[in-house]
């Protein structure tokens, strides 16, 4: 199987991200909600908690809408796919420490390292949409670290919106070239 034939399946099971990205989203946005009426602590603990169930809600909702998340068995960017999934658990030291110098850091410091995370999806998809979220994410979390105000879930909520809005952006990808596919 080519490289390019194996980024079409997995951007055509996957969606282009779009459950992994909108059930993401909506963890973003409930440990901003939890943040901002709740307590900080606990939207913490909800965006790392949740964290670990973002795979299975993801494969779930895949199921939902009628698609199979499994690769066809010559399709080797399946091991791309489980290495990436690693990048982001290891990157939570580095959210810890930050966090642990400045608490407003947590957010902004998660928004980096998501961002850092989404770099490979550019190859795995075949889809440069995914570099402007890795761009947006990084820049977004280092300027909120900087030089943002001193609102402790602004980051979380900035996420959660944007993650959304990729998901419907990388669904409507795939949706226009199925169609297009099916035209010709």
């Amino acid at each position: 199987m080519q490289i390019e034939e194996a980024q079409r399946e997995v951007r055509t099971r996957l969606m282009g991200g779009f459950a992994g990205q909108l059930v993401s989203g909506a963890l973003w946005l409930a440990s901003a909600a939890v943040s901002t009426w709740g307590s900080r602590t606990a939207g913490m603990i909800v965006l790392f908690a949740g964290g670990f169930f973002i795979f299975p809600l993801t494969q779930l909702l895949i199921r939902l809408m009628g698609r199979s998340a499994k690769l066809s068995p010559e399709n080797r960017l399946e091991h791309l796919g489980r290495q990436v999934a690693f990048t982001l658990p290891l990157t939570l030291p580095l959210v810890l420490a930050a966090t642990l110098y400045d608490p407003n850091w947590f957010y902004p410091a998660f928004m980096i390292a998501l961002g850092a995370h989404y770099l490979p999806f550019i190859f795995l998809y075949g889809m440069w949409q995914f570099g402007v979220l890795a761009g947006l994410l990084v820049g977004g979390g280092a300027l909120l670290g900087l030089y943002g105000p001193d609102v402790f879930a602004l980051g979380a909520w900035i996420t959660g919106v944007v993650l959304v809005v990729f998901a419907v952006l990388g669904r409507s990808v795939v949706l226009s070239e199925e169609r297009a596919s099916a035209l010709a």
